[in-house]
């Protein structure tokens, strides 16, 4: 098959450039000839802060990306990207993870159905902090196409309410930036120090931490990450509880390299999430060898297994929060966890979600390209497994 991805690629930081690249990889190594689209401006400077600082050096593996620009505030440009896909490509494939660019997929997705079958790969139906015209702009964008695909059933529930279109669930397989693998051997003594890391938003519940590390005696806490809310409010928040002196806040991107020294620093990753989707942190944590504590939102409950290499807790809760945080540090509990942690599965989860890509690509209904191999039985699954 031709295949058009277009999404957010190298230069651009974060987890979804290193999905986005991941599909176009391992599409490839199915068989297809993937033309990757890469945004040359993702949104304003001014909402999405990765816009001003791009990366320097890749985080992982590049892929070849077309060199033609590609904006979300330029409709010729989405005109002639969407002329070029329905010319090149028997499906296109288009990344959703901000309406900034609803319209700007929406008018591909006019241009390219012509003549190809168009899929929605959605991250986020509904933006954990939405705006007006969220919703309705989603909606709109998932008619110009011929079927969604989303990560949780959670997010598939949301998209029914907005659209009838044809829609599959498959679980987020891993992705993750390279870097060496350096986790913390059993029988240590625990450093009474926790790690927050990821971009720093309300909804990720950061000050629901504060609140619980601030019933913690002697424990430490780093907060690694862009601050997407005000820091100031977060600093006088940290005075407020008295933990001037254990907390420590890094209010930066980190590049990829220093993971490892800041994973190996820490007990345990938490994740105080109020509400998710499909995060990747806790893969990246188990790569590392770090336990999670985390909240019952979005897949943390499917990726930590409690009081086997985690635990989890309710989300906003800062009884429940300080409760694992103080489970975590009972006489031996960090250890048991800590031996207990294993890197997320890689290879079965792609092959599963290669799999459920093909079948909407396959689904009738809308235009159906010429026939090619199934993606899993090229990835070496048995046919009927």
């Amino acid at each position: 098959m031709r295949i058009t991805l277009i999404g957010p690629a190298f230069p651009w930081r974060g987890g979804i450039p290193l999905w986005t690249t991941d599909l176009a990889r391992r599409l490839t190594g199915a068989g297809h000839h993937v033309t990757l689209r890469n945004w040359t401006h993702q949104g304003p400077a001014r909402l999405l802060p990765a816009e001003r600082h791009p990366l320097t050096a890749p985080e992982s593996d590049v892929y070849p990306t077309v060199d033609e620009p590609l904006s979300w505030n330029s409709p010729a440009q989405w005109w002639r990207t969407g002329q070029r896909a329905a010319a090149e490509s028997d499906v296109v494939v288009l990344t959703f993870y901000t309406t900034l660019q609803a319209l700007a997929l929406w008018a591909i997705a006019l241009c390219a159905r012509r003549h190809a079958r168009v899929v929605l790969i959605c991250h986020n139906v509904v933006p954990h902090e939405a705006r007006p015209g969220d919703r309705p702009l989603l909606a709109m964008l998932a008619r110009a196409v011929d079927a969604v695909l989303v990560h949780t059933w959670a997010q598939h529930d949301a998209l029914a309410v907005l659209t009838d279109q044809p829609a599959a669930v498959a679980a987020l397989p891993p992705h993750l930036p390279i870097g060496e693998r350096r986790p913390t051997p059993t029988g240590v003594e625990p450093k009474r120090r926790l790690l927050f890391f990821g971009k720093v938003r309300h909804y990720k519940g950061v000050d629901v931490l504060l609140r619980a590390v601030a019933r913690m005696e002697g424990v430490h806490l780093s907060i690694v990450g862009e601050f997407y809310q005000n820091l100031s409010e977060l600093i006088t928040l940290i005075a407020e509880l008295d933990l001037a002196d254990r907390v420590r806040v890094h209010p930066e991107y980190l590049p990829a390299e220093h993971i490892p020294e800041l994973f190996t620093d820490a007990d345990a990753l938490v994740l105080p999430y109020r509400k998710a989707t499909a995060s990747q942190f806790v893969a990246l944590a188990q790569f590392h060898g770090l336990p999670v504590v985390a909240t019952r939102v979005g897949n943390f409950p499917d990726a930590v297994r409690h009081g086997v290499d985690g635990l989890l807790c309710e989300p906003g809760d800062v009884d429940d929060l300080a409760a694992a945080l103080r489970r975590l540090y009972e006489p031996g509990q960090l250890d048991r966890l800590r031996a207990a942690v294993r890197p997320a599965e890689t290879e079965s989860s792609w092959r599963n979600y290669l799999d459920t890509l093909d079948e909407l690509i396959r689904r009738p209904g809308g235009r159906t390209p010429r026939p090619a191999p199934r993606l899993g039985a090229v990835l070496g699954r048995r046919p009927g497994r």
